[in-house]
């Protein structure tokens, strides 16, 4: 049925988009971005909406898994805009495990020879996909691929990080990936955390289990600001980064020395009240939908399954209708939600075909508001 399902779309989709020849041009001074009022610009004063995948491996394993083919064919066929590349600090500094970094870690300290090989080759990767990346117009937002609250550890991989990349017109930073378990005093201020939630912690966040104390959002910003690097900055809201209602209740971060702050949602079936969750700040604040995904199978916290062919259109329609820049996930056959079926990049029916359709012109309507 989903190979059926699968054709189907393909020829629809097929019918709506002819292939046309896509000058891919580098990103230039004049494509640097930066926030203007609920608008994301760049430096002609144009609104720039981007749509993207996030293109994963990068935090679980040191050379990545397929991640030069995946750049090609998210750029040059899938014709993706932006994409979001997760890495993983420890790996930044050539540690051998993606466990979290030592507690008091200074990235001032030398590293040992083999550590310094693995981090220099790790850096460099990452350096040819950037390239890669911005030489066809596309954007890099480098997502710190962790979880709960920011702390001390993660201040050490921005001020390493933050000046490699400053002021490139085509790189972006999202400060931590997935803020959940704090209040939003402790997500903006950071401090002593209150532990009133289990950090609920999974396979790939075992960190979070042990983490008190934060430094806080802010002290991210700031610290990348404090290494001259003005890149649009990207900040997760709470629930695993889908609840931005904080942010209008007065949580905003400033950024007087950079070129502004976008807000992220993550939005999946299993996260409800788009209205008062993600809306509530839409009219203030530019939002980027970091992660955006759909099963064909229930995830172990789910009651029922939601149709994912009902909900994919749902969701990318209020994207699209909100013009809000986003990211799908995921650009692998089997970090789910999955848009991939396999290595030779065939789209899934039930996610993969719409997020192609959608980075290739396809336009959704839905008068439905989850």
């Amino acid at each position: 049925m989903n190979r059926i399902r699968l054709l189907l779309l393909s020829a629809f989709f097929g019918l709506l988009l002819p292939l046309q020849a896509e000058t891919l041009a580098p990103l230039g001074p004049e494509d640097e971005l930066s926030v203007s009022g609920r608008h994301i610009v760049n430096r002609r004063g144009e609104t720039v909406v981007l749509g993207g995948v996030n293109i994963a491996s990068l935090e679980w394993l040191p050379g990545g898994e397929h991640i030069r083919e995946s750049f090609r064919a998210a750029v040059e066929d899938w014709r993706a805009k932006i994409i979001r590349l997760p890495v993983r600090s420890s790996f930044w500094f050539g540690f051998e495990t993606k466990a979290a970094l030592p507690v008091g870690f200074s990235e001032a300290a030398a590293l040992p020879p083999a550590q310094r090989q693995r981090a220099d080759a790790y850096r460099t990767l990452v350096d040819e996909l950037i390239a890669y990346a911005n030489e066809r117009g596309v954007y890099v937002l480098i997502d710190l691929h962790e979880f709960k609250a920011p702390t001390a550890e993660h201040l050490a991989f921005w001020r390493d990080c933050a000046p490699r990349y400053a002021n490139r017109p085509g790189v972006l930073y999202d400060l931590l990936n997935e803020p959940h378990s704090i209040s939003w005093e402790e997500w903006r201020d950071g401090g002593t955390l209150s532990g009133a939630e289990r950090a609920d912690a999974v396979a790939e966040n075992q960190e979070a289990a042990e983490l008190t104390t934060s430094v806080g959002m802010q002290k991210c910003v700031d610290t990348v600001r404090a290494t001259g690097a003005r890149n649009l900055a990207v900040a997760g809201g709470l629930d695993w980064a889908y609840d931005l209602s904080g942010i209008a209740e007065g949580f905003e971060l400033r950024d007087p020395d950079g070129n502004g702050i976008v807000y992220a949602t993550h939005i999946y079936p299993w996260k409800t009240n788009w209205k008062e969750k993600v809306l509530c700040i839409a009219d203030r604040h530019p939002i980027l939908v970091g992660e955006v995904g759909c099963m064909d199978k229930t995830m172990p916290f789910e009651s029922k399954l939601v149709d994912p062919y009902a909900w994919a259109p749902d969701v990318l329609a209020f994207l699209q209708a909100n013009n809000f820049s986003w990211c799908a996930w995921c650009f692998h056959p089997a970090a789910s939600p999955c848009i991939l079926a396999d290595w030779s990049y065939t789209p899934t029916p039930y996610w993969g075909a719409f997020v192609r359709a959608a980075l290739r012109g396809a336009r959704f309507t839905s008068a439905t508001l989850r």
